[in-house]
């Protein structure tokens, strides 16, 4: 069929030709939605899993195969997926072509604590593709944090657009397209402390003396990238759930220990568990002795006063290191004084989490930072302590685990965060540098 104006009649403004008749406004936004709903449960898939056939997203997904084939086939578009050969099968018939992540996609990664501002960049699929911790002298103000944050989130920029323009990696599995141009898709900000829900406003984080500050949209301003914020301790719970020990886990909670304190984060239902303004999981100022010692946001006896790396690091006479630093010193000392202050804090710290057995009944407990190292320098004593300590009943079947992902888990916590517009709409993918 031909038409003298060169166009289906009602197709001027890009409407859909429905055989002549336009189609509603209401219905053509409906259509819209779905169409990006539906991107966004594949892109999801595949930026979770890693790698799924077409035939996978068609199972997982309940579309048909020629639906499918159109939504991977836009997502490779706009450079958020790749497809790779066909994989050998066990199925009858066609090999169905191997959806991946496109990891030209880039999420920064910002953690401010007392001594160091980390940050890091982290490919859409979750692989952390370069970090920096960015030392200093004492815990940052606000202001300094921002200034110290974006020379770091310039630094790591310059280091993976070296690593992109070098080609894929070796060890990336081959594809039909190379990776597109890099794309940075914003900033995700782990903060040792209260973040506002909806504005990002870390209303409390009582270690860097922070009380009320707009630093997601300072930061936000000063790089010019999207930037979204949440409690620390939510993200690491998150990046468990999804790519580390608690894959499949609909019910954890994950316990961060880092030179900024105690957070946790809580996942109900498979969802994170955020409360009503996003302060739930502060599990880090339960009291669990009658010491007259206060932490920084002046609770006394909480879990913070006697379950803290300060006293570790001082235990075993260092300074300043990081977390996996840390971890081999408390594995590897035999000194019986360092003995003793590990167990006396593994004794505190199932305190702590027998209580949250007995509140929250999850089917895992995830320990994070030194909390993990404590674990690892007496295996087997925590576990004993909590079951001894939490009503039977909310204790059983209750596995203790040290989180999987080490010490890149608040970058890869804090990317999510970044990535969850993106997933939620992939059609909101920025330019490409």
């Amino acid at each position: 069929m031909s038409f003298p104006h060169g166009s289906p009649p009602g197709t001027e403004d890009g409407a859909r030709w429905t055989g002549g008749a336009r189609l509603p406004a209401n219905r053509a936004s409906r259509s819209d939605q779905v169409r990006r709903d539906n991107l966004g449960s594949i892109l999801e898939l595949a930026h979770h899993r890693g790698a799924l056939s077409r035939a996978q997203l068609t199972r997982e997904t309940g579309l048909n195969r020629s639906t499918i084939a159109a939504l991977v086939a836009e997502l490779v578009d706009r450079g958020l997926v790749v497809e790779g050969e066909p994989e050998a099968s066990r199925e009858v018939g066609r090999p169905s072509p191997i959806v991946r992540p496109d990891p030209s996609s880039i999420a920064v990664a910002v953690n401010p604590e007392i001594d160091a501002v980390t940050v890091g960049a982290v490919a859409l699929g979750g692989r952390v593709l370069a970090v920096r911790r960015l030392e200093l002298a004492h815990a940052p103000s606000p202001g300094e944090a921002v200034e110290t944050a974006a020379r770091g989130i310039d630094e790591i920029l310059r280091i993976v657009r070296a690593q992109h323009a070098d080609g894929p990696s070796s060890a990336q599995p081959p594809t039909r397209a190379q990776p597109r141009a890099l794309r940075i898709v914003g900033i995700g900000v782990a903060i040792p402390g209260m973040v506002e829900a909806q504005q990002g406003i870390v209303r409390l984080a009582p270690h860097l003396g922070w009380v009320d500050e707009p630093f997601t949209e300072s930061l936000a301003r000063r790089t010019g990238l999207p930037t979204h914020a949440a409690n620390d301790a939510s993200l690491g719970a998150n990046a468990e759930r999804i790519f580390g020990a608690g894959r499949g886990v609909e019910h954890l909670v994950y316990l961060n220990g880092g030179a900024s304190g105690i957070g946790g984060g809580v996942i109900a239902g498979g969802r994170p568990f955020r409360g009503r303004s996003g302060y739930a999981g502060e599990i880090g100022h339960i009291f669990v002795s009658a010491t007259d010692r206060a932490d920084p946001s002046g609770m006394r006896g909480s879990l913070e006063v006697e379950v803290n790396r300060a006293d570790l690091l001082a235990a075993l006479g260092l300074r300043s290191v990081d977390a996996d630093a840390l971890d081999e010193a408390l594995v590897a000392s035999s000194d019986p004084a360092v003995h003793d202050a590990v167990r006396r804090q593994l004794t505190h710290l199932s305190t702590a989490v027998a209580s949250t057995v007995n509140l929250f009944n999850p089917e895992m407990i995830v320990l994070g930072g030194f909390l993990a190292s404590l674990d690892r320098a007496a295996p087997g004593m925590l576990d004993r302590l909590v079951r001894e300590r939490a009503l039977a009943v909310s204790s059983d079947g209750l596995v203790i685990e040290r989180a999987q992902l080490g010490s890149s888990i608040l970058m890869i916590g804090a990317a999510e965060l970044a990535f969850s517009e993106l997933l939620a709409d992939p059609t909101r993918m920025p330019e490409a540098e």
